[in-house]
């Protein structure tokens, strides 16, 4: 009788320490699973304040860039160039022009490269829109015409086409702003289309540069 107290007695006793090791696992488990929760937490925070700080830094450096002058750019008067919508022809005081009457229809400017000579009348209206017109001569190299037709087929609000007569091989307009340079590595291009495609001098910021004419 006293053996087999014995034996349930040291039965006991190891029923009990194993239960006391397995929760001693679920501890350390337990206690494993909120340290790597804790890691991959702080490691998700420090990332999302690194995009946020990095997407700040972007913006500071494009806000920057808007208010930037530009190098021997020419301005006009917003308020006294003309915005009416007629369909007659209209003589513009620059060439390209930056703005004035124009007709009811715009060039369509979503990134478009036009081969032949487009409308004044209807690329005016595009500017109107907020979109920045490229525009090149024969002075212009072929090289540089192809690199500016790349930049221009990848950026909405813009629009590109040959003016022959133009002063400049190279010359960018928006809505009373014009720049001429000499070949497409100049920085004023960048400059000039973060500063005005859809910028402050947009008549119209955020109407349409697609449903109008395509050529």
């Amino acid at each position: 009788m006293a053996a087999k107290s014995s034996a349930n007695a040291d039965r006991r006793a190891r029923i009990e320490e194993m239960r006391r090791a397995e929760q001693a696992r679920e501890r350390r488990n337990r206690l494993i699973t909120i340290g790597i929760s804790g890691v991959v937490v702080l490691g998700l925070v420090g990332f999302g304040t690194f995009v946020l700080m990095k997407k700040s830094d972007e913006q500071d450096k494009k806000d920057a860039a808007a208010k930037a002058p530009i190098a021997a750019e020419k301005s006009w008067d917003a308020a006294k160039l003309g915005r009416n919508h007629v369909e007659t022809a209209v003589k513009y005081d620059m060439k390209p022009p930056v703005g004035g009457d124009h007709h009811p229809v715009w060039m369509n400017c979503d990134g478009v490269v036009y081969k032949k000579a487009i409308a004044e009348v209807n690329a005016v209206h595009s500017l109107e829109h907020g979109a920045v017109w490229v525009t090149y001569n024969k002075k212009a190299a072929a090289d540089d015409v192809k690199k500016l037709e790349e930049k221009v087929g990848k950026t909405k609000y813009t629009l590109m086409s040959p003016v022959d007569d133009q002063a400049g091989a190279i010359m960018l307009s928006a809505w009373g702003k014009q720049v001429t340079v000499d070949n497409a590595s100049d920085p004023r291009i960048d400059a000039f289309f973060t500063k005005y495609v859809q910028g402050t001098q947009t008549p119209e910021p955020g109407a349409a540069c697609t449903g109008g004419l395509a050529q």
